[in-house]
């Protein structure tokens, strides 16, 4: 049977070039870097942010041959006691906070994450198009190396808004990294 539905994937980031993503929305081209915001018993020094050479082994095929400059985009975190500690990881322009806008009808979210088997559990954090932040669990962080963590969209989220004002499409905020009340928090490493 014909089917009106057409099923697309857009990379947001590759995290090879830093401010280098060139991602086309509408008529603009967006390019952002990737900051990070902690909780208050963040140790002193900490988060620490870079980009790494690497990338996943199962993506590595993907790359045109002697196509040089993987990276991936690492947050080294402290804290200094046990208990709800958390970090975001999110995309700004200009030192601001930046939400990228997702083209169409999104069913989907897919990345790749390195963990380090400590018990932290990831959060995907999205704007809807009426403006409410929803969470979306995207389950443990409790693995070796590196693993393709899907989050699908659910129905309820209403991603195109039919007012004039305000967001027209649901946005990405970015991830939200929670370590469990009694996980070891005085070294914590994840890369994306």
């Amino acid at each position: 049977q014909p089917s009106s539905k057409s099923i697309e994937t857009f990379v947001l980031d590759n995290f090879d070039n830093p401010n280098g993503q060139d991602y086309a929305y509408g008529s603009k081209s967006y390019n952002w870097e990737w900051a990070v915001n902690s909780s208050r018993f963040v140790a002193e020094g900490y988060p620490k942010t870079g980009y790494y050479d690497g990338i996943p082994n199962s993506l590595k095929q993907l790359r045109r041959d002697g196509e040089e400059g993987a990276k991936v985009f690492g947050v080294k975190t402290a804290f200094n006691r046990k208990g709800d500690n958390w970090f975001e990881v999110y995309p700004t322009v200009d030192g601001k906070p930046f939400e990228i806008p997702f083209i169409g009808t999104v069913s989907q979210m897919d990345f790749w994450i390195w963990g380090a088997n400590y018990n932290y559990y990831l959060e995907v954090l999205v704007r809807d198009a009426y403006g409410r932040v929803n969470v979306l669990q995207a389950g443990t962080l409790a693995f070796n190396g590196w693993r393709n963590i899907i989050v699908n969209i659910p129905g309820w989220i209403s991603q195109h808004s039919h007012l004039r004002s305000g967001p027209e499409t649901m946005t990405f905020i970015g991830f939200r990294i929670r370590s469990d009340a009694a996980e070891y928090v005085d070294n914590y490493v994840i890369f994306f």
